[in-house]
């Protein structure tokens, strides 16, 4: 029986870079080629169905008005700037479209990334949730947006419809959830290997294999996230293997087979990477890490970090960080 066909809005307002949205709507049309079915629809839309002057000069026609289409979610693209005050001052000139995606109905989804997650926390629709944004954004959004649980360690969070990434490419890891979600994980390995090229990231070694994307199955990919979200206090086989809805034996087998680690050396090491995230792309001290880690003491946190890196977290950041 054919599914019902997605509807994505693939917004357009001035200044933002539109790159993004082209490539996700060649991903999705790939999808739906390689499907057979019409599983998603794009549609470019703005405030009003008129010509908006992108990023560069660059001018597109946007095909409908933002609330005049029936939409299941849209995309919001970042925005060119540079700085946190460029920020603000986008913030201030999109007061209308923020209105105008806050009215949006509760069932349709606001997906964003890179700058433009900015927009997104402004509707106040990421209030209470979970979300990541660009690391050089972690500063600014953790103070002006208080009441979003920003993880910028992350590079894409999802919380019932709404979605957020990191950087210009942010659109690759909602595009996969969105084809995964649809059709397949295998779906969209395929899709990948023809049409996307890793991003490059300078990182410590320890945590080169460490991003959900390098996960090599599903279950893998859920305990990450679940790791992620846990304090790391409870990180235990035990309270992993219930929420997995597993066995701690068969959690522990699984998880040596794929990875050739003790699962509390991998699961250790999952954690650490989120530390590790922080330390490169926020400023907050180690100690406000460790805390909102949940890691039982500051202390272990420290030992643990630098038994992984054999660099202290201070050391850490001054190597890797991004200033």
């Amino acid at each position: 029986m054919p599914q019902k066909t997605f509807r994505i809005g693939l917004l357009l307002y001035p200044r933002c870079m539109p790159a993004g949205l082209f490539a996700f709507a060649d991903l999705l049309h790939a999808a739906n080629r390689r499907s057979g079915q019409a599983l998603f629809e794009p549609v470019f839309v703005a405030q009003q169905a008129v010509m908006v002057e992108c990023a560069h000069g660059q001018q597109l026609q946007a095909a409908a008005a933002l609330g005049g289409h029936a939409l299941d979610a849209v995309l919001v693209p970042g925005f060119w700037g540079e700085s946190a005050r460029q920020v603000e001052a986008a913030l201030e000139q999109n007061a209308a479209l923020i209105r105008a995606l806050k009215e949006l109905p509760r069932s349709a989804g606001i997906w964003s990334y890179c700058t433009g997650v900015c927009l997104a926390a402004a509707t106040g629709r990421l209030n209470g949730q979970n979300a990541t944004v660009t690391w050089w954004l972690a500063d600014l959004v953790y103070s002006r947006f208080p009441k979003v649980r920003w993880q910028t360690e992350r590079t894409e969070v999802w919380h019932e419809r709404n979605a957020t990434a990191s950087g210009v490419n942010g659109h690759l890891p909602i595009a996969q959830a969105a084809i995964e979600k649809q059709l397949s994980s295998d779906a969209y390995n395929d899709l990948a290997k023809l049409m996307v090229l890793p991003r490059p990231e300078r990182t410590h070694h320890a945590f080169r294999t460490m991003s959900l994307t390098a996960q090599p199955n599903r279950l893998l990919r859920q305990l990450y996230t679940l790791v992620e979200q846990l304090p790391a206090a409870e990180l235990t086989l035990k309270r992993l293997a219930e929420e997995l809805h597993t066995t701690e034996r068969t959690l522990a087998r699984k998880v040596s087979a794929a990875t050739g680690q003790a699962p509390a050396s991998y699961v250790r090491g999952l954690k650490l990477n989120q530390v590790s995230e922080r330390l490169i792309h926020t400023s907050l001290p180690a100690n406000t890490i460790s805390a909102e880690l949940g890691f039982s003491s500051d202390s272990g946190m420290r030992r643990m970090f630098r038994e992984l890196t054999s660099l202290t977290p201070a050391q850490y950041r001054q190597a890797f960080g991004r200033a």
